[in-house]
């Protein structure tokens, strides 16, 4: 099988829904993996616009909302809607197209660093460079978007790396990341304080208004 058909049993695996982008040169082998997919692939205008329904997906679900461009100003357009995933706590997963592996080292067209881009502004970014490594990458991916605190992943996949065969491999187990929780003896001593307090002031952060 191809490796971009790996990848995207992995976000099969994942539940992704929908994937908001738009079809490049250099994604293509992911698109025609996506053919035969349960996951519904949405066009867009602008890359920009991907990135910020990705965004409204993971606010909205709870779930990491998946956003693709292809390399260069493709990828570079996605950056406002991730940053702004990642700063307001969003679980996203942005996927981008790039040029061969064999040709990175120099200055080719339109290739630029993405993962050096993204990693600012994201919690995980990083670059498949070898197409057995996939299930790992899009499970940690996936992980990270969703791990307290939410936020935003990145993935590049070069052209010819989404184009290799690789061995039937399966996508990795889903886990949910487990939210750390205080001993219930100290629970019941903060309880307390409070119920004995004249004018109790609770500060509760941005994870308990997610948390409901």
């Amino acid at each position: 099988m191809r490796a971009a058909e790996l990848f995207v049993r992995c976000l099969e695996n994942e539940g992704v829904e929908y994937i908001f982008g738009i079809p490049g040169e250099e994604n293509l082998d992911l698109m025609d993996a996506l053919i035969d997919s349960p996951i519904h692939f949405i066009t867009v205008r602008h890359e920009q616009g991907a990135a910020f329904m990705a965004d409204v997906y993971g606010r909205l679900t709870g779930r990491p909302g998946v956003c693709l461009g292809t390399l260069g100003p493709g990828a570079t357009n996605l950056i406002t809607g991730v940053a702004d995933a990642n700063l307001d706590r969003a679980p996203v997963v942005a996927i981008a197209g790039q040029g061969s592996t064999h040709r990175l080292h120099k200055e080719s067209h339109q290739i630029v660093d993405l993962v050096n881009l993204f990693a600012p502004i994201s919690k995980y970014a990083t670059s498949v460079r070898e197409p057995e490594v996939i299930p790992e990458v899009v499970r940690k991916a996936f992980k990270e978007a969703t791990l307290e605190k939410p936020g935003a992943s990145f993935i590049e996949l070069p052209e010819n790396i989404a184009a290799a065969e690789v061995a039937e491999l399966a996508p990795l187990r889903v886990q949910n990341p487990r939210t750390p929780w205080p001993p219930e003896d100290r629970l019941a001593e903060v309880a307390a304080l409070i119920a004995q307090a004249e004018r109790p002031m609770v500060l509760a952060g941005n994870g308990v208004i997610r948390a409901q």
